[in-house]
């Protein structure tokens, strides 16, 4: 038996490192000399550059830069074993997780510290880059990012903006000609499963501005700033950045690194399921397990277990799914090449409880080995 696990983290409760490892020892417990191959996951938002820098060998980097309220922290990215590509999840430099509930402000958070990370990985001699955008506590179009890597926002005075989204409504004018030398060079791909545009009602403000902490009057603000700088985008660079499918995620960033730096925005799941090989892993193999946190219609959209589905059903391999919940409504996984999904929560139990790190360990464990004891049988 030839078994690959590729799962995403089960968000807020088990990383797909941790998960991997209880599913493997689900496995054992029924096929002891079974041969288990282990790819941890993501779709690009939380656990991208810890999954993939495991997945692909590479190694992690510590960089000091600035934070989303302006205070200096400590933000993490990975890097290939080659050493030529980046891996960035920019909630690591301005993630809502790095601030408290009452210091969630977008009219305030910066995205400078992605750019700071930007630069630290060319500088080290990158020259491609993989960037996740989920989970940003931003509105500022990417504006911060830009900034650090030395393009200009004047306000009508010729002066520099600030930080935050609440700056967007005073630029004016950019100036390009001091962005970083080394950017010409680069070539960036961006994991980006939404299709909001900059501003409107299906835009970045009023969409995810809520999530960040936004009054409606912020909400406002915010549209009228990403609507601003928009026309002066378009006036100044000849580029419009808000009609691009995209630009609206990450409060903006997606707006940012299409237009400003050319980015290409591809699928997250279908970015990283490239980057690590899944296709050549699953040579040979007889059985597949996934999973996330939630198994619901969302899933289809792009999330981490139905690209594996996808990849292994077109070589005939059957796909089980692991999941803390899974929600019937509007459930579609199994057209899409997931065999069957199973909920690992074995009785009634809180929230809280079925988020503990060594419960979902033993439960992922616990479950694995009865699924593979069915197999077992059958296969008798």
């Amino acid at each position: 038996m030839k078994i690959l696990i590729a799962v995403d983290s089960f968000k807020g409760s088990i990383s797909s490192t941790l998960a991997s490892s209880a599913i493997s020892e689900g496995i054992k417990e029924v096929y002891p000399k079974a041969e288990i191959l282990t790819v941890p996951l993501a779709d690009g938002g939380e656990g991208t550059v810890e999954a993939l820098v495991r997945a692909v060998g590479g190694q992690l980097y510590r960089k000091e830069v600035v934070g989303p309220l302006g205070k200096k922290i400590e933000a993490v990215y990975g890097m290939t074993q080659d050493g030529a590509t980046a891996i960035i999840e920019v909630a690591s430099a301005c993630g809502l997780p790095l601030l408290t509930e009452k210091e969630q402000n977008p009219l305030l958070t910066t995205t400078y510290g992605v750019g700071e990370l930007l630069i630290d990985a060319m500088e080290r001699g990158c020259r491609k880059f993989i960037i996740g955008l989920g989970g940003s506590s931003t509105n500022d179009a990417g504006v911060g990012m830009l900034q650090a890597l030395g393009f200009k926002f004047l306000d009508a005075n010729g002066k520099e903006v600030g930080f935050g989204g609440k700056v967007l409504a005073e630029i004016t004018h950019i100036k390009t000609t001091e962005k970083h030398p080394l950017l010409e060079q680069c070539f960036f791909q961006v994991a980006c499963d939404v299709q909001n545009y900059l501003y409107g009602k299906d835009g970045a403000a009023y969409v995810f501005g809520p999530q960040k902490g936004a009054t409606p009057e912020m909400v406002e603000e915010l549209d009228k700033g990403l609507r601003n700088l928009a026309e002066v985008v378009k006036k100044d660079l000849g580029i419009d950045i808000h009609k691009v499918k995209g630009a609206g995620a990450a409060g903006g960033l997606g707006a940012a690194f299409s237009g400003f730096l050319h980015s290409e925005m591809r699928s997250g799941i279908n970015l990283i399921l490239d980057l690590i090989d899944l296709e050549s892993k699953l040579q040979d193999v007889d059985l597949v397990i996934t999973g996330e946190g939630k198994l619901d219609g969302q899933t289809s959209m792009g999330k981490a277990p139905s690209g594996v589905a996808h990849m292994a059903a077109r070589r005939n391999i059957p796909v089980i799914a692991l999941a803390g919940t899974v929600k019937q409504e509007d459930f579609s996984v199994n057209k899409d090449g997931m065999t069957a999904c199973f909920s690992i929560i074995n009785r009634p139990m809180e929230l809280k409880e079925a988020m503990d790190l060594d419960t979902a360990y033993q439960n992922l464990r616990f479950t694995t080995c009865q699924i593979l004891q069915l197999i077992k049988a059958i296969k008798k």
